[in-house]
C-alpha cells in the first residue's frame, strides 16, 4: 500500500539523501520530496530516484517554475510540489509524464489547479485553512480530489483532518530536519505510518 503521506526533506545534504530515503521506505513511506530550496537539491534527487526510483515517488518541493519542472524531470524526478497554484508549473509537470501536487489555500486556486491537470492538491498552509475551511471547500470541489494537508499536521491530528475530507498529509519538520540522524527519521517515520494506518 502507497500511503498518502509526503515526506518533506527540506534542508536535507546530498551525502545522508540515501539513507533517509531508505530509511523512510522501510518504515512506510514512499512518496519523499526534496525542496529546491535544500543544499544541491538536484543531485539528492538524482541519487534518491537512481537508488530507489522504482519503489518510491521521488520528486521536489519547492518549484516555482517550468524550468524547475525540467531540472527535476532531468535528475529523475518524478514528482513536483509547489508552494502555489502555478498554472505553468502544473502544465509542465504533466507534458513531463510526473505527478503534481500545487499548493492551495482558496476555492479559486484549487479549480484553477485541478482545471490544468493537478493530481491533487497541497493545503499549504493547512493550519491557515483548518479544518472548518477544508470541509467548506470540500463540500464543492469534485468528489474524488485529492486533498493533502501540509503545515502544522501529525500524528496527533490526522484525524480531525481525515474527518474534514483530507485524504493525506505533507510531513516536514516532524519527519526530517537538518541534524537529524537516519535512525530519527526511521522512528518518526513509523509513528506517523502507525497513526496512519490507524485511520486508513
Amino acid at each position: 500500500m502507497s500511503r498518502k503521506v509526503i515526506a518533506i526533506l527540506r534542508g536535507v545534504q546530498p551525502d545522508e539523501a540515501v539513507g533517509v530515503c531508505a530509511a523512510l521506505i522501510d518504515a512506510g513511506i514512499d512518496r519523499i520530496e526534496v525542496p529546491l530550496n535544500s543544499p544541491d537539491p538536484l543531485v539528492s534527487i538524482q541519487r534518491m530516484a537512481d537508488a530507489f526510483g522504482q519503489d518510491a515517488l521521488i520528486g521536489a518541493g519547492t518549484v516555482l517554475s517550468a524550468q524547475d519542472v525540467a531540472d527535476v524531470a532531468t535528475a529523475g524526478g518524478k514528482m513536483i510540489v509547489s508552494p502555489d497554484a502555478n498554472t505553468d508549473v502544473i502544465a509542465a509537470s504533466k507534458a513531463a509524464g510526473m505527478a503534481s501536487y500545487p499548493g492551495v489555500l482558496t476555492p479559486t486556486e484549487c479549480f484553477a489547479a485541478l482545471r490544468a491537470g493537478a493530481d491533487g492538491l497541497k493545503i499549504f498552509p493547512s493550519f491557515l485553512m483548518g479544518t472548518d475551511g477544508l470541509k467548506a471547500i470540500s463540500a464543492v470541489l469534485p468528489p474524488k480530489t485529492e486533498m493533502y494537508a501540509v503545515g502544522g499536521v501529525g500524528p496527533a491530528n490526522f484525524a480531525e483532518w481525515i474527518a474534514a475530507g483530507a485524504a493525506g498529509f505533507g510531513i516536514g519538520t516532524g519527519i526530517y530536519k537538518p541534524g537529524f540522524s537516519v535512525a530519527d527519521v526511521k522512528a518518526r517515520a513509523a509513528e506517523i505510518v502507525a497513526a496512519y494506518d490507524e485511520l486508513a
